[in-house]
């Protein structure tokens, strides 16, 4: 009980910017006693031998340690452009547990059948975990470009997930309702079709859809815990798993209809896939300006928004952006940032970045707080976001993103947009914002672009 109270107190600081470490810190604080109170059952403590070789807490301490290292080493080095694939993995590896703790119970008991109620938890831990395990590595893989890095089509692919779906249930069924040798095939089956169905589920879906996927396979790696949780009789993992789980379906709905789509399209449709569909623009050229033309339009600004986007975690440019915002503000400009929910490759992508520069939380305003205030806008500084900015979302019916509710950055007087080169970006949709008589671009890496225009402060 006492865990659960740090689970649920931990997410609720999450909420917070000033108290998420707090928060996370009381989280952990909650699964450490939660796990040593399981190790400390009468059950467990029973299972005591003095061969070191055989006893159970020697495994768990080796593992604890060689995972703890992993962890810590690998979380420590990552860049902040991989964080969004180590996040995917990361959910990945989570299913992957429930997985195995399901396979593991089944195989400690000698497939002794308990009560039907227990027998169809532990299939189902089995089926969402394989399908959080290997659809979050191909999210990984997608994210990271090692693995489906141009667009696969699957044919009847909704059909294809729904046979395998019903195959998989068909081995549940097997498993708890049938003898021992039935049961077992029955298992076997459940975890291939499963395994099988994270690929198809994720392979098809384009880049531009990531960070929802991100979120929806955290929440299936929460829900695949929570019925671990009663496969083994494990109270806490039930609520930490429906947490878990319910607070990522949660943010998973929100980002749906922060792109106007519905959570169905989601996961049987594909957006952003690359093919370079939607709006081409009217055939005029974009502008293209020098960071000293740039330092002469921002130093009479008044009023400035900085629109981040995954070019900005590419570049590692938000320490920059930093200086630049006290500059700004130091000029006598007020300066804000709207963030886009969708923006980046994972949720929260841009709120990290810009806080791992110190940028005060208040100044992160989202879309529907920035858009009124968009047309007194002086400059809009785009960096490196595409479709968030895109205004064929709102009038052009062909585009692939037609409905998402963006950032209208376009009404602001001017537009910088900083991008590295005249390609279309991740999702591969043109954007008419780039050719608009407001706009001008800024061709070359973010970071050394606004360093270049901070120097021009300085001067």
């Amino acid at each position: 009980m006492i865990a659960c109270i740090f689970f649920i107190r931990g997410i609720k600081l999450l909420g917070k910017a000033e108290t998420a470490r707090k928060g996370n810190f009381m989280s952990a604080v909650g699964m450490l006693i939660a796990t040593v109170t399981v190790m400390c059952e009468k059950d467990v403590l029973g299972s005591w031998n003095n061969d070191i070789l055989k006893n159970g807490y020697f495994y768990i301490v080796l593992a604890i340690l060689i995972g703890g290292i992993i962890g810590a080493v690998w979380s420590k080095k990552v860049e902040m452009t991989g964080m969004p694939e180590l996040v995917a993995l990361f959910n990945g590896f989570g299913g992957l547990s429930s997985l195995l703790v399901a396979i593991a119970q089944y195989m400690s008991t000698d497939a002794t059948k308990t009560d039907a109620f227990t027998d169809i938890t532990l299939g189902l831990t089995i089926a969402i975990g394989a399908v959080a395990f290997t659809g979050s590595v191909v999210a990984w893989g997608k994210l990271s470009g090692k693995l489906f890095k141009k667009q696969v089509v699957i044919p009847a692919k909704n059909l294809l997930n729904g046979i395998l779906v019903i195959a998989g249930v068909v081995g549940i069924i097997m498993y708890a309702f049938l003898d021992a040798q039935l049961g077992f095939y029955g298992i076997v089956l459940v975890t291939a079709t499963y395994l099988i169905a994270g690929i198809t589920l994720v392979v098809c879906i384009g880049g531009g859809d990531m960070p929802v996927i991100i979120s929806f396979l955290n929440a299936l790696s929460g829900l695949a815990a929570a019925f671990a949780g009663f496969a083994i009789n494990n109270t806490v993992l039930v609520v930490s798993g429906c947490l878990v789980g319910t607070s990522g379906l949660i943010l998973t709905l929100i980002m749906c209809k922060a792109m106007n789509r519905s959570f169905y399209s989601l996961l049987f449709g594909s957006f952003g896939g690359g093919s370079g569909s939607g709006s081409k623009g009217d055939g005029r050229e974009a502008k293209a300006i020098s960071t000293e033309d740039a330092y002469m339009i921002l130093e009479a600004a008044k009023n400035v928004v900085f629109i981040p986007g995954y070019g900005m975690a590419v570049a590692q440019a938000q320490h920059a952006v930093k200086e630049l915002t006290e500059k700004l503000e130091n000029n006598g400009a007020e300066v804000n940032f709207a963030i886009h929910p969708v923006a980046g490759r994972m949720p929260g992508h841009m709120n990290v970045l810009l806080a791992e520069a110190d940028i005060p939380y208040e100044k992160l305003k989202t879309a529907d707080e920035m858009n009124p205030q968009m047309p007194m806008t002086d400059v809009a500084i785009v960096i490196g976001a595409n479709d968030v900015v895109n205004p064929a979302a709102l009038d052009d019916e062909s585009s692939p993103i037609y409905g998402m509710p963006i950032i209208n950055a376009h009404l602001a007087r001017t537009v910088f947009v900083l991008k590295r080169g005249k390609g279309t970006g991740f999702s591969g949709i043109e954007n008419p914002l780039f050719t608009m008589e407001n706009t001008v671009m800024i061709y070359g890496d973010a970071k050394q672009t606004v360093s270049a225009i901070v120097s021009e402060f300085d001067d």
